[in-house]
């Protein structure tokens, strides 16, 4: 026992001995004060006062460099911005002593206080073809507008591949479309329109809308001309917006009351009865029936079949007859049936063939793409192909009315004839008419429209999805020059059937021989 209790004491004295160095050492050992040392910031962590503001002149100093840095850049880019502009106002100063400054660049050359964006937009609306004519030098400088609905879109250029009425697939060509109208709601609509009362009484929404054309000048900017329906049904309100590749700006806002516009509508005619009876139905349907404010003058040559022609005019009415015993010349009779109109209401002309079936929304197209003194009216009517060859696998064929579709396999957009068009009397007076000394078929609508273009009047050149030519069989005579033979015979290629249609025609024996050879094919193997 005695010897148990001095190994406890010792044991007990040990322990003690142990617990004192730890301690000592842990005195020794201890941190610096954090006085005496900077703080790490740790997202979550704690920290004293001093550490935080130890780290914020940190990062203010290390905002200074950067601040530093970024002045000195822009003081590089201006320095080397200010040389560019040197070195382009002399080259523009040199071009413009030569007189070689190009057009479209004259607003560059102006001091750096004069010019500003809204002055460049300005005079990018000024050279654009907006509100006034430019001369071309032939129909082919023309830039057709494309006609559009909130629904469709009727263009020119669709190729072999693309329709001639379509959707926009492009998001950027659909906004583009509907923010234009959109805008132009958003002007008729806006406390600067509402001037009288009778303007606030109305209020203008997508269903208003009626149609729009739109065209594009590729160094100017995009043009929008949309037409919204008032309050009757022939009133209108047309807009023009201008895209000077940038912001959209309004042109100006007009109303438009269609209702004393009268229309008169010129046919030459020779023989051809038989048409004459599909057209003058089709006439008092639109025009007598739906509008109400149409005249026809009818040119007829010859003696032959006029009476047919009489007894069908006798059961219309608002229509003069001409009569001319001479040989045919379509130029000849539109000359005569414009310039026969004895009233003085400058009336609008409607220059029309017996094959042309048209639409009430095409007489309102008419209306509103024509004004005395600055605008003509040339649409691009959809032509039909043969029904014979479209509807081939058909026992009996559809109906006019039902043939009348825009699809490209049953017709195409007939962009090389000027003949139908839209312009006053009094425009087409002080142009010079047509040439008299034309014989015959063809060239005269070209002569005349070359007219316009060289003009100061705005030539409005667009799809029309109220305006349809009729398929008929076309007969080029052999007594006409080489020249109008070969248009003639062009056309008619043309008015037949699609490329595709054309092609199973003409390789209609490949497919029976291709069906032969694999049966033959079929049955040798079969009988091995």
């Amino acid at each position: 026992p005695p010897q148990r209790a001095l190994v406890s004491r010792i044991g007990l004295i040990v322990l003690g001995l142990c617990c004192c160095l730890v301690l000592f050492y842990l005195l020794a050992c201890k941190p610096a004060s954090h006085s005496s040392q900077k703080s790490l910031l740790w997202p979550g962590g704690a920290t004293s006062k001093e550490g935080y503001m130890a780290l914020l002149q940190e990062r203010e100093d290390s905002h200074r460099h950067y601040i530093n840095s970024l002045t000195k850049q822009i003081a590089q880019l201006k320095e080397a911005l200010q040389e560019r502009t040197q070195q382009l106002q002399e080259s523009l100063d040199k071009a413009r002593t030569k007189g070689i400054l190009p057009q479209g660049l004259e607003s560059l050359h102006k001091t750096q206080t004069q010019f500003d964006l809204k002055e460049f937009f300005r005079s990018q609306l000024n050279q654009a073809e907006v509100n006034s004519g430019a001369t071309l030098p032939s129909e082919y400088a023309v830039i057709p507008f494309d006609t559009f609905t909130l629904q469709r879109v009727y263009q020119l250029e669709t190729g072999l591949t693309r329709h001639p009425e379509e959707r926009p697939v492009r998001k950027d060509r659909r906004n583009e479309l509907l923010g234009a109208v959109e805008t132009a709601l958003h002007i008729l609509n806006g406390p600067q329109q509402h001037v009288d009362n009778a303007r606030r009484k109305h209020t203008y929404s997508p269903s208003n809308f009626v149609e729009g054309l739109a065209r594009t000048e590729r160094d100017r900017g995009s043009v929008y001309e949309l037409t919204f329906r008032g309050d009757g049904l022939q009133d209108f309100t047309q807009l023009v917006l201008f895209r000077p590749f940038g912001p959209v700006m309004k042109v100006n806002s007009d109303s438009v009351d269609t209702r004393s516009m009268l229309i008169n509508i010129i046919v030459p005619l020779s023989k051809r009865s038989d048409a004459f009876r599909l057209f003058i139905n089709n006439f008092r349907e639109v025009c007598i029936q739906q509008d109400g404010r149409v005249h026809l003058t009818v040119v007829y040559f010859g003696r032959d079949q006029i009476d047919q022609v009489k007894s069908m005019l006798d059961q219309t009415t608002s229509f003069t007859l001409i009569q001319m015993n001479e040989e045919f010349s379509r130029g000849r009779g539109l000359d005569v049936g414009a310039r026969a109109w004895r009233q003085s209401q400058n009336v609008l002309l409607f220059f029309c063939d017996v094959d042309i079936h048209f639409t009430a929304d095409f007489l309102t197209s008419c209306r509103l793409n024509t004004e005395p003194g600055k605008k003509v009216y040339y649409p691009v009517l959809f032509s039909q192909y043969n029904p014979s060859i479209i509807y081939s696998n058909q026992s009996v064929l559809p109906s006019i009315q039902q043939q009348l579709v825009i699809r490209k396999e049953t017709g195409f957009w007939r962009d090389f004839g000027f003949g139908m068009t839209c312009q006053y009397r009094s425009d087409f007076i002080n142009i010079g008419g047509f040439d008299r000394n034309i014989k015959g078929w063809g060239l005269e609508d070209v002569h005349l429209y070359r007219k316009y273009l060289h003009s100061k009047l705005m030539v409005i050149r667009a799809p029309s999805r109220g305006l349809f030519h009729l398929w008929h069989e076309k007969t080029c005579a052999d007594e006409l020059p080489p020249d109008k033979y070969k248009m003639c015979m062009q056309t008619k290629a043309m008015s037949e059937a699609s490329h595709g249609q054309l092609g199973e025609l003409f390789f209609k024996r490949e497919p029976c021989r291709h069906l032969q050879e694999n049966h033959k094919k079929k049955k040798l193997s079969f009988n091995k």
